[in-house]
């Protein structure tokens, strides 16, 4: 509908008092004058050095890259006739930063040769990933995007174990992929502006096969329209769009995202309109940001990277989108029992349990070293057991806190896609663990557990009052909650670039790692672990009628409002504990109970307790995988099970729309 009168001068004064403020902040920043050292003359040559080399080349690089991300999203949302999707939302951007860290640590010849070349193909590999898993479903909205996000969060898994085992290079990688755009000439400027030029002339000269994609795939191809060449073409164009202001300044998010449905608020309904109006609010967007951060800077640089602050916007930004977006899953299609129920779950959840008792054994005896493998006995395995024992026992119970807690969640929100990591409370509780790593000193492992907890919980009553509001179905709960993560994973970046003793502590979590843990620490986490089961027994009334809905549940009796905040505290808390140990990101909270599932068990009290005990095999085989795998190199234990649980998230997003239609 297009806007009345009195709307569209509204939508003008707006963009005029933006467009003002912008150009106040861009003076404040070239006013601003840093304390130099010497003489008057020289501190004048060195502020008028930096002026023409730093200040303005950043106000340009910062106009420029905007301009740039905007044009990339506007393009990506229009072929892919989805209006949640951008580089940072379809996974171009962590593909890119990906590409461009492996060869930075191991082929840093390749980055002199062409940076943007490699970034480019990192991210058009991740972005190729994503619409070939996502083909089944015709490139729905919210597949596409949960894979692509699935794809950034396992791509910055990865990124996170590579820097471990560079640290020299931590600092340096951070501070440029939370997107610094700092400049020491026109160069970063003057490459992203002549691949903005070419990119318009290129998106120009397409316009028409764009402004027939508003129409369906058959009605397209009726009025001559190569589908698959113009989708190639243009999401080829918006990648290397957007894998230029990569190469150059890091990952600036969700500039692509806010640009176009920016512009579409503001009166924007052509492709033509949108496609020249978004990157002009995509420059003006990067502008206030980065001049924000100048102007609030202080005498030892910026607070945080821009693009760590741009950021901190695109989890809320995409949850106000949310409720815009079409999904064609019908929300009860994917609730549906894959196996028939087993008559006596006990028995299948012993020998799970015999089969751990397995993977334990293997794990404390198998390993490498630098002949080839080797079977731990006698003495070498009494040398050996304070080693392994302590990070076999945290993986194991990690692992079953982590599967609880995704059966408890898939129990409250009747959503078989939820988990401690797709919903983002494992992000929240690593927020939880950041705020309290910078509001004391030296805090103790009590106080960084109350953090975790803390943030964990915020996050999970978020994510189930968000539900309850809106209606959310599956897979926009969980489009919802891998926001949520992002947003909190924007703020750990933004503590990452700051620097300091805690980014090492931060980073090793992030990735996920038991190396470090001690035979103190894998006895609490235990002791920990059998207190949060207990109760799982006492609960089983509430896990079978709480899902049934709020009406039946205060008709049979069951405290609806307590029930919830019971199970979402007892989730909460194993969440916070597993995560702080294991990290963020290893998925085995999705992974246990679909494997559980999968087995025939239903949702009585054997469901939590097989989900519980195959979350923790599968931490244990992940660790020991972890270890052995690349020796003498270790892989973090939550890293290596993301590689695993990503893809299974995405395979669960097409089983679901492949059987029921």
């Amino acid at each position: 509908m297009v806007l009345a009168t009195g709307g569209r001068r509204r939508v003008a004064w707006t963009w005029l008092g933006l467009c003002a403020l912008a150009g106040l902040l861009i003076l404040a920043a070239l006013l601003r004058r840093p304390d130099l050292p010497g003489d008057p003359e020289t501190v004048r040559r060195l502020q008028e050095a930096l002026l023409w080399h730093s200040a303005l080349p950043r106000i340009a690089t910062a106009l420029l890259a905007g301009a740039a991300l905007g044009l990339s999203g506007a393009l990506l949302q229009r072929v892919l006739r989805n209006p949640i999707a951008d580089p940072s939302t379809l996974g171009i951007a962590s593909g890119a930063q990906l590409a461009l860290t492996v060869c930075l640590v191991a082929a840093p010849g390749l980055l002199a040769w062409s940076r943007e070349g490699v970034a480019f193909a990192g991210g058009a590999a991740a972005v190729g990933l994503v619409i070939a898993m996502s083909w089944r479903r015709k490139l729905e909205p919210v597949s596409v995007v949960v894979a692509g996000m699935t794809i950034s969060l396992m791509a910055a898994a990865a990124s996170t174990a590579l820097i471990l085992a560079r640290g020299e290079y931590v600092l340096s990688v951070f501070i440029w992929g939370a997107g610094s755009l700092h400049q020491q000439s026109w160069d970063g400027a003057i490459v992203i502006g002549t691949r903005l030029a070419l990119g318009a002339l290129a998106a120009a000269a397409l316009m028409r096969p764009l402004t027939l994609l508003a129409v369906d795939d058959a009605s397209a191809r009726s009025l001559g329209v190569a589908l698959v060449a113009v989708r190639v073409l243009v999401i080829a164009l918006a990648v290397w769009l957007a894998a230029s202001v990569i190469a150059q300044v890091g990952i600036i998010g969700f500039v692509g995202l806010a640009a176009p449905a920016l512009a579409r608020i503001s009166g924007a309904r052509t492709p033509s309109q949108i496609l020249w109006r978004a990157p002009l609010v995509g420059a003006l967007l990067l502008s206030i940001a980065d001049s924000l951060i100048q102007v609030s800077a202080g005498s030892s640089g910026d607070l945080i990277p821009t693009g760590a602050a741009v950021g901190l916007l695109g989890g809320p930004l995409l949850l106000w989108l949310l409720p815009r977006v079409k999904t064609t899953t019908p929300p009860q299609a994917m609730l549906r029992a894959t196996t028939p129920r087993r008559a006596h779950p006990w028995r299948m959840v012993v020998m799970l349990l015999a089969g751990g008792l397995l993977i334990g054994l293997v794990t404390l005896t198998l390993g490498r070293n630098g002949q080839g493998w080797l079977l731990a006995q006698g003495d070498l395995f009494a040398d050996l057991l304070p080693f392994r024992a302590p990070r076999t026992l945290a993986a194991a119970a990690a692992g079953a806190l982590l599967g609880a807690a995704g059966a408890l969640m898939q129990r409250l929100t009747g959503n078989p896609l939820a988990g401690p990591e797709v919903l983002g409370v494992a992000a929240g509780a690593g927020v939880g663990i950041a705020v309290v790593i910078l509001l004391v000193d030296t805090p103790g492992t009590l106080l960084l557990m109350a953090g975790s907890a803390a943030g964990a919980l915020g996050a999970l009553v978020f994510i189930l009052l968000m539900g309850a509001r809106t209606g959310f179905g599956p897979e926009r709960m969980l489009l919802a909650g891998v926001a949520l993560g992002c947003l909190c994973l924007a703020i750990l970046s933004a503590v990452f670039a700051a620097g300091g003793w805690n980014t090492f502590l931060l980073l090793g979590w992030l990735a996920g790692s038991t190396d470090r843990v001690g035979g103190l620490e894998a006895l609490l986490l235990a002791g920990a672990t059998l207190l949060l089961l207990a109760p799982l027994p006492l609960l089983a009334r509430w896990l079978a009628i709480l899902p049934l809905g709020t009406p039946v549940s205060r008709a049979l009796g069951v405290p609806v409002v307590g029930g919830r905040l019971t199970l979402s505290l007892l989730a909460a808390l194993m969440t916070a504990i597993a995560a702080f140990f294991v990290g963020p990101l290893s998925l085995v909270g999705l992974l246990g109970p679909h494997i559980a599932r999968l087995l025939g068990f239903g949702g009585g009290v054997a469901f939590l307790f097989a989900s519980a005990v195959i979350g923790a095999d599968l931490l244990m085989l992940a660790d020991w995988l972890g270890r052995t795998i690349a020796f003498p190199y270790q892989i973090p234990v939550g890293f290596f099970a993301a590689l695993i649980g990503g893809p299974y998230l995405i395979f669960l997003l097409q089983r679901g729309d492949a059987r029921h239609g």
